[in-house]
This record gives C-alpha cells, sequence and structure tokens, in this order.
C-alpha cells in the first residue's frame, strides 16, 4: 500500500494522460457534488415545513365554530355554533387530551399602555394549556397557571415585542398596564419560535376576560395537545369530539361546515412522510449518478489494462506476483475516485453554506444542510465502489500470461 515506486509509477502515468484521467474523475466528483446538493435541498425544504410547523406543537387539534348547512331534527341550516365553557370540560375529559384551552380573542379595543407608551397589540383570552399548544417559552418570569383561572386573576403575559415596546428596557415583571381601559399585572414575558406575530399579543385568563368583557360562558376556538397519539388515533378523536359536539349543539355531525377541525398529527406526519419519501428518491438518482461515474472509472482502467497489457507480460516474466499487479491497478483505481469524490463533497457542502449564509430562510426553504455522519457514509461507499470498479480490471490484468503479453501489439 505504501510501496513509492508504486505510487511513483501510479502518478506517471496519470501524468501521460491527464485529460482522460481528469474526466473520469469529473464524472466521479459531479455525482457526489450532485448527490450533496440534492440532500441539501431535500433537507432544507424539511427545514423550512419544521420551522412552519414550530409556531404550534406538532400533536395538536384546533376547533373552530362554523355554521350549520344542513337541516338537522327540525335545527335549520345557517345556525352559528357557539362554543361555551360546557364543551371545554366536556372535551378536556377525553382520553389522550393533554393539555387543552379555549380561546378568544378581544379585537374591538386593544389598545394598551403603560404610563406614557401605549400600543394596539393582539389580546388573547385563553386556559393556560395554550402555553403548550403554542410552544410558548417564558423568557421573564410565567405564563398563565389554574389558580389565575379559577382565582379570576388580573394577570397577563405578554409578548417580547410587547415588553420592548411599552417597557422600554424596564423590568415588566409586577408592573401593570392598561388592557382596554382596565390594570392588569405583568406575570411574565414569552418567546415564541412562530415569529413576531405571535410576539405582538398578550394573554390573559380566559374566566377573567369573560367577566370583565361580558363574554358569559362564551369561547371561540379550543386547542388541544394529544400527546404520543397516532395518526389513527387523533383521526378517531376528531371523530369523538364532532359527534359530542354535534349532540350538545344539535347539528349534523357529517355536516363539515358546522365545525372545523384541523388535525395537525396527521398534516404533520403526512409532511414528514413526503420529505422521507423525497430523500429516498434523491438517495436514488444521486447514486445513480455515481454508479454511472463508477462505469466510467472502469471502464478506463480496463483501457488501461489493455494499454500495458506488455508492460504487465514483463513485470510478471520477471517474478511480479499476481497480487501485486492486481494492487497496482487497484491503487490507481481508489486513487482517482476517492480525490474526485473528495473535491465533489467539498465543492458540494461548500455551495451549500455559501447559500446557507448569503440567502435567508423564506417560505418552505431553510437552511439547506447535510449530516456529517450522511457525507462521511457517502464518501466510504465510494472508495468501496473506486476498489470494486478497479478489481475487475485488475484480475484480468493479474491473469495475463506473460508470453501473450510480450506478443501484445
Amino acid at each position: 500500500m505504501f510501496d513509492l515506486d508504486k505510487w511513483q509509477e501510479i502518478y506517471s502515468t496519470i501524468q501521460k494522460n491527464k485529460l482522460r484521467t481528469f474526466l473520469t474523475g469529473f464524472s466521479v466528483a459531479w455525482g457526489i457534488f450532485m448527490l450533496i446538493i440534492l440532500l441539501g435541498s431535500g433537507y432544507g425544504l424539511e427545514n423550512g415545513v419544521r420551522k412552519e410547523f414550530e409556531g404550534d406543537a406538532a400533536n395538536t387539534l384546533w376547533v373552530n365554530q362554523g355554521v350549520t348547512s344542513v337541516a338537522h331534527k327540525g335545527y335549520k341550516p345557517g345556525r352559528f355554533i357557539q362554543f361555551t365553557n360546557a364543551d371545554y370540560n366536556a372535551t378536556k375529559t377525553m382520553e389522550d387530551v393533554e393539555h387543552i384551552s379555549g380561546r378568544f380573542t378581544i379585537w374591538e379595543n386593544n389598545t394598551l399602555s403603560y404610563k406614557n407608551e401605549y400600543g394596539a397589540f393582539d389580546i388573547f383570552c385563553s386556559h393556560p394549556g395554550y402555553g403548550v399548544v403554542e410552544n410558548l417559552t417564558p423568557v421573564k418570569g410565567r405564563f398563565l397557571n389554574d389558580v389565575d383561572v379559577d382565582e379570576f386573576r388580573k394577570v397577563t403575559a405578554i409578548g417580547k415585542l410587547v415588553d420592548e415596546a411599552l417597557f422600554k428596557g424596564e423590568y415588566p415583571i409586577g408592573k401593570y398596564i392598561q388592557v382596554a381601559g382596565i390594570p392588569f399585572k405583568v406575570i411574565g414575558v414569552f418567546d415564541d419560535p412562530g415569529g413576531d406575530r405571535d410576539l405582538s399579543r398578550i394573554y390573559i385568563p380566559i374566566s377573567t376576560a369573560q367577566m370583565v368583557f361580558n363574554r358569559g360562558n362564551r369561547l371561540g376556538t379550543m386547542s388541544m395537545t394529544i400527546g404520543d397519539a397516532s395518526v389513527a388515533r387523533s383521526e378517531e378523536m376528531v371523530k369523538q369530539i364532532r359527534e359530542e359536539l354535534a349532540q350538545r349543539h344539535h347539528f349534523d355531525p357529517e355536516d363539515q361546515r358546522a365545525i372545523f377541525i384541523w388535525n395537525n398529527v396527521e398534516n404533520y406526519t403526512k409532511f414528514m412522510n413526503l420529505f422521507a419519501n423525497i430523500r429516498l428518491f434523491i438517495w436514488v438518482i444521486g447514486i445513480g449518478t455515481i454508479i454511472a461515474g463508477i462505469v466510467g472509472v472502469s471502464n478506463i482502467m480496463m483501457i488501461v489494462v489493455k494499454e500495458r497489457t506488455k508492460e504487465i507480460g514483463i513485470r510478471k516474466s520477471m517474478g511480479a506476483t499476481p497480487r501485486s499487479i492486481v494492487s497496482l491497478i487497484l491503487q490507481e483505481s481508489i486513487l482517482i475516485t476517492a480525490f474526485a469524490g473528495y473535491i465533489g463533497l467539498v465543492g458540494g457542502v461548500g455551495l451549500l453554506e455559501l447559500f446557507s449564509k448569503f440567502v435567508p430562510a423564506s417560505g418552505y426553504f431553510a437552511n439547506p444542510e447535510v449530516n456529517i455522519n450522511v457525507a462521511l457514509g457517502a464518501t466510504t461507499i465510494l472508495i468501496l465502489a473506486g476498489a470494486l470498479a478497479g478489481f475487475v480490471p485488475a484480475r484480468k490484468a493479474s491473469a495475463v500470461k506473460p508470453v501473450v503479453a510480450l506478443r501484445d501489439e
């Protein structure tokens, strides 16, 4: 393996056939380069979709009010379905419901103020479980809890942008802000991976909001996390929720317009399965491209053996063993594929890094990247393939009889 004479001979052979060696290596480098770019692009799409899902927990169900579209048991179509606390309490007891929250929003007077600072922000009224549903992360203080709801406390958790706009660097915890003219004590500041829009919100206990803003026992949306429930189980829960709400509110369970249920578990799983299939497709295309390059290497090595038939015959007549002939051809094949593969790998990874650095994430595409283990694994496979590409020509070379070889023209 470390025979200096062999490496010098390989170098000499490559020097004599620069164009042929370059084109052979280029086909291999292009194959690994395209594999890395395709894999990186696939991961970029997957990262973008995951980022879109970061705003909410992936294992959520969202139940929204609607308007009936068909008559049912004497009730005419066109009725608005209004959720109440009773719906929340009944849904809360369902099996596999982990965290749940009712929610409604104050739109009519959403002005917040602190001292001489004012701003219009979204006022969300919810249960404590909404913090888990929305993936909210407290950075100061805490989020709402059950005691806040049970005792009708006038407290609020505010987003980072609300904190910056109203408090201007002043520590907000324990201070009072005016929410639609009513004082609420700030108990926490939260961050949200969903983006700046979510950080322009404040959350107040839903029980307090129902009392202060004359909402009675009415709710808007209901949302919940369902732990590790499978897609099949989530679909069962959707059916169960629809049937129970249909019974309480007297609408046809088959009326899809009466209520709308968004199954985030199902949608997230569909996206992840889609990207698994995309990755499989990319591997098939990438490996096919690499195989084409390896076949090129094998063909070139066959030509090399043909050209050096007489030389090989002289070597064998002077006592060279078949093993030394095989190792010579194999080393040249592995050198070409390994070096070209490394160039393609570095080029692909470098291009992805430049793209990530200078092109901002947008929509459903973000941070194209390649797992280092995948890259190393692809390189290892390439080296093995290079050895395999040179093995057949090497075996043919080792089988040459000196007498026949010396007659070769």
